[in-house]
């Protein structure tokens, strides 16, 4: 087992922030401060300069990370490598997904694993595909489940499938009886756009661009982080909107939204990513093949 000030040295180091730090290790601010003293102590040096609201290593806390990433990740693989004599999976599972892989994909994908293995504890963060990506990168995430195509090289990604977008309008709307919707059609309707870093909001600025309309043209009446916030006020008549069509589901079958294909079509991917060279465990693997299953499964379901 690592030195549990090296675990309280490294979330500092990764985060740039001893606050950021305590909140992901469940622990107060002082007591990370404490552990961070103990460890200059012992080394008799400064391991991080604390200025303009971060913290950055020192050339000895430079030296200190990189022996601390070796060392846990050797404990990490220690107790995955004991765990799995057992032949049974358990442990920590740290995943990361988008809004719209969480509002849909995710629960189904839960419940599944956790049948198949109980003692296994998911522990979920949701942010935009972006977002994900940077914590899979910096080694905060086992695994993301995200909806753009990375071209990080240092990424492996697993292609699940793909959903189709949908324009989203309220019940009597203008739009609402169209069999399908160009791009200029819908630019001339008030947009409740995804934030940046949303994969679908990459997809849309794209649409537009590819019919000559930039996003300057556009008007952008609403920018949320939120896919429940999207489809309400899209429901209420506040603007029109872009969403995944397995996420929008529930409610046009209520009759709350009426979606519309795009012309011509667009698609979401869906994608699974994992860091290369960091070593993966029996969990993360099998949780990757299974989320790969399991999607193809419910998207033919859903068709």
């Amino acid at each position: 087992m690592a030195d549990r000030r090296l675990q309280v040295f490294h979330a500092v180091a990764r985060h740039g922030s001893f606050t950021r730090a305590a909140e992901t290790l469940f622990m107060t601010q002082p007591a990370v401060t404490f552990q961070i003293k103990q460890l200059e102590e012992q080394y008799n040096t400064r391991l991080f300069d604390r200025g303009h609201g971060r913290v950055t290593l020192t050339p000895a806390g430079e030296l200190v990370m990189a022996y601390a990433e070796r060392i846990l990740g050797l404990t990490e693989e220690l107790e995955s490598r004991v765990g799995e004599l057992t032949d049974e999976l358990s442990g920590v599972l740290h995943l990361g997904t988008s809004t719209t892989i969480a509002g849909y994909w995710l629960p189904c994908l839960i419940e599944g694993f956790k049948r198949r293995y109980p003692r296994v504890l998911p522990r979920v963060s949701v942010g935009n595909s972006q977002t994900i990506e940077g914590r899979v990168m910096d080694r905060s995430l086992d695994v993301g489940l995200i909806e753009i195509v990375t071209e990080e090289p240092t990424l492996e990604r697993r292609h699940l499938g793909q959903d189709e977008l949908q324009v989203i309008v309220a019940p009597g709307h203008p739009l609402a009886a169209q069999p399908t919707v160009r791009a200029d059609q819908l630019a001339g309707y008030p947009l409740l756009h995804r934030e940046p870093g949303n994969g679908i909001r990459d997809l849309v600025d794209q649409f537009f661009s590819n019919a000559g309309i930039p996003y300057e043209d556009l008007n952008v009446t609403a920018e949320l982080g939120s896919l429940s916030s999207v489809k309400h006020l899209a429901a209420h008549g506040l603007g029109v909107a872009v969403a995944s069509r397995a996420a929008i589901g529930g409610e046009i079958k209520a009759g709350e939204l009426v979606g519309i294909p795009l012309d011509p079509p667009l698609y979401t991917p869906l994608e699974v990513i994992l860091l290369k060279d960091k070593f993966r465990s029996r969990l993360v693997n099998t949780f990757a093949d299974f989320a790969a299953a399991e999607i193809a499964r419910l998207a033919e379901e859903r068709d």
